[in-house]
């Protein structure tokens, strides 16, 4: 590895105080039915008491969202009201990359001691997006009355496409095979499942209660309710909707919320069950491909990410990526010439569905628990975003600054 500095030095994320809920498909549990904001806050603070990390350490709120609701307006001050105490914090939007866009203003943030400890908490409810009446000086009509978040996603105004042809367009473009594509879908799922049998998904993934207004137990949140078993048959006897794009082969709109913290090396090893484990953030970029190329954006942000940083994939330990289409993932073993088998080993977007502000959090999360399984190595995270935005960054693993230190917590 060539790169020795990293653009965030003093921010770390300390290892083992983050969690996510499960992602429920769209209209498919008790979430569609709650402020999700009100309720990302109060999982906040159910996991990072299951995490033994007392909210009177943080100092900052870092929050990610994408989707309006009720007393958005308040963003952080409204939720920081559920830990009982004044933090002062913002809120951001960056679409598809709001998770990962987050999580490196929480980095900023430690940098120019704004906090030493700042939560990121990212969240969205897809179900039942609230009428939203716009006025729209480019269209005939007076107003413009955007009632569902499935119209954002079926009209890019800089094409006036849907994302689902920005798929069928890079397709094009890349003279991808359908039958690779199907077999990309089909080897993802069985990554999930592999990693759910074997409890990785136990150690990212918290089951949650949801409570209505009197404290009474309205439903519980505790798997990945859009995932099911799929046959190379199945996927095959798909219609295709755009190039090389079936139902399999694109994510759906899911419900969740997710949480991390970003801290000091110093706080890091007072906060985390395991202070030996340093999680640095190396570097990180953003690029635009084309118009209506949004799935080739991401293979072109790690492109210039290891421009700058001298990194190939073989410096690589673990890659993890939010794949909306499958097609994202053939387009990328072809750009970096690197075998698709060998991304999202523990699951993917594709897969447990897309919440998007939540959706890169999660990644990251789970990129970094299989990282520490493997004894370290850096970990590459990369998307798109709405329209054609890639992002991506690296964060390292190690354990060479604290090791055979003690566990606090059980000093």
């Amino acid at each position: 590895m060539s790169f020795k500095d990293s653009l965030y030095p003093r921010a770390r994320i300390p290892y083992g105080t983050w969690g996510t809920s499960f992602f429920p498909a769209w209209q498919t549990s008790a979430l569609a039915e709650v402020n999700i904001g009100q309720f990302a806050a109060e999982s906040m603070n159910r996991i990072l008491g299951l995490r033994r990390v007392p909210t009177a350490a943080l100092d900052y709120l870092i929050l990610g969202s994408t989707i309006p609701w009720h007393w958005k307006f308040w963003n952080a001050p409204m939720l920081a009201a559920t830990f009982g105490r004044r933090i002062p914090g913002y809120h951001l939007e960056q679409a598809c990359a709001t998770g990962l866009q987050a999580t490196l203003a929480a980095a900023a943030q430690v940098e120019g001691h704004g906090g030493d400890v700042v939560g990121v908490l990212t969240f969205d409810r897809t179900s039942d997006s609230p009428v939203g009446v716009f006025p729209e000086r480019r269209a005939y009509e007076r107003t413009f009355a955007l009632n569902d978040v499935w119209e954002n996603f079926g009209f890019d105004p800089a094409t006036g496409k849907a994302m689902i042809a920005t798929a069928g367009a890079a397709a094009r473009k890349h003279k991808l095979d359908r039958r690779e594509v199907d077999e990309v879908v089909f080897y993802r799922y069985q990554q999930y499942f592999e990693a759910k049998q074997s409890g990785f998904l136990d150690r990212v993934c918290v089951p949650l209660d949801i409570l209505n207004l009197q404290g009474k137990l309205m439903g519980r949140i505790d798997q990945d309710t859009g995932v099911r078993q799929i046959t190379m048959e199945a996927l095959g006897g798909m219609r295709e909707l755009d190039t090389c794009v079936t139902g399999g082969g694109q994510t759906h709109a899911a419900d969740g919320m997710a949480t991390l913290l970003v801290t000091t090396q110093e706080r890091a090893a007072e906060l985390s069950p395991r202070p030996e484990i340093d999680i640095r953030l190396v570097a990180r970029t953003e690029t635009r491909a084309n118009p209506g190329l949004m799935p080739e954006a991401p293979s072109l942000a790690v492109q210039k990410l290891f421009a700058q940083t001298g990194f190939t994939m073989k410096d690589i330990a673990v890659a993890k990526c939010h794949n909306p289409f499958a097609v994202n993932d053939v387009i990328f073993s072809k750009l970096l010439n690197h075998d698709w088998k060998e991304v999202n080993r523990t699951g993917c977007s594709l897969v447990w569905g897309h919440p998007q502000g939540p959706t890169l959090t999660r990644s990251l999360i789970e990129g970094l628990e299989e990282a520490v399984d493997l004894g370290g190595g850096l970990v590459l995270l990369f998307g798109c975003a709405a329209g054609d935005v890639g992002i991506a960054a690296i964060f390292e693993v190690g354990d060479r600054a604290r090791a055979g230190k003690t566990d606090r917590r059980t000093q």
